[in-house]
């Protein structure tokens, strides 16, 4: 059985959807070396719940849970097909690490889904469902709802934790040029990504407690969790490639993260045909 590298992927602003910079192109030359998962599944900060909850819709909606932004944004749907029977797996492998997962029917994709699959598999034909970030978790504990996802990584899934590398909403300047970005956007993306390269990931968890300007970065820590996910999904023993993303609107540093090497497709194909 093929095990399945995992994804930390940073969605910046619902403008990214249309505004790529240089994290969509990298996204998409990634997205074009992937050989085809069973499933897509992606924890987003857009959806959290007291206890993880699993989407297994069929035929999830697109969902533009945003306001304010220009009007072709809300034009833009992502029709992926849904993965109800590896959804009801997801429910499975979380309640067997001791989380109170339940099943959700009506969760679409929220655009911390739909946004960046948009650059990663353009063509909107891999099914897609979503776990939701549990509410109250440090960076141990989200860490710990990866590894428990990870039996899933074995079975064809890509496991995504989107998020944002960076996420103080207070300092946006949306006419910010790519160039004027904030020091500690750099040197906070620096630290995590030095972490990450060097599979330290005890250190990775404790990110809001020792990272150079963590707080400023992260005044809430929601969308830092999901980079937690995926490496805790792929555990320290693989290696971890940095896609660099930029730093959009001054202070919104946009890099991800392919925890683990692509399989090869014919082994992926050689997995799918004895499933």
């Amino acid at each position: 059985m093929t095990h399945w590298p995992t994804l930390f992927i940073s969605h910046g602003a619902p403008t990214f959807a249309i505004d790529p910079g240089i994290a969509g192109p990298a996204l998409t030359a990634l997205g074009k070396t992937l050989p085809r998962p069973k499933a897509v599944l992606v924890v987003s900060p857009h959806w959290m719940t007291r206890e993880p909850r699993v989407a297994t819709s069929a035929a999830p909606k697109t969902v533009h849970d945003f306001g304010g932004f220009p009007a072709a944004l809300y034009e833009l749907q992502y029709p992926a097909p849904g993965a109800p029977e590896v959804a009801q797996r997801a429910i499975e492998v979380l309640r067997a690490a001791g989380w109170a997962a339940e099943e959700d029917v009506q969760w679409g994709l929220d655009h911390g889904a739909w946004v960046p699959l948009l650059h990663l598999l353009p063509q909107a034909d891999v099914p897609v469902f979503q776990v939701s970030l549990p509410a109250r978790l440090d960076g141990t504990r989200a860490y710990a709802l990866g590894q428990a996802l990870a039996p899933l990584a074995d079975e064809g899934v890509l496991i995504v934790g989107s998020g944002s590398l960076t996420h103080n909403l207070y300092e946006v300047r949306f006419d910010a040029a790519e160039a004027d970005a904030e020091d500690y956007a750099l040197e906070f993306s620096a630290w995590i990504t030095q972490a990450v390269l060097n599979r330290d990931h005890a250190r990775l968890q404790q990110t809001m407690a020792i990272a150079p300007h963590a707080q400023r970065a992260h005044p809430t820590p929601e969308h830092l969790w999901p980079l937690m996910v995926a490496a805790g999904a792929a555990g320290a023993e693989v290696p971890a490639k940095r896609i660099e993303g930029g730093i959009t609107h001054g202070v919104l540093a946009m890099d991800s993260y392919l925890f683990g090497a692509l399989p090869p497709p014919a082994s992926v194909a050689a997995d799918a045909l004895a499933a």
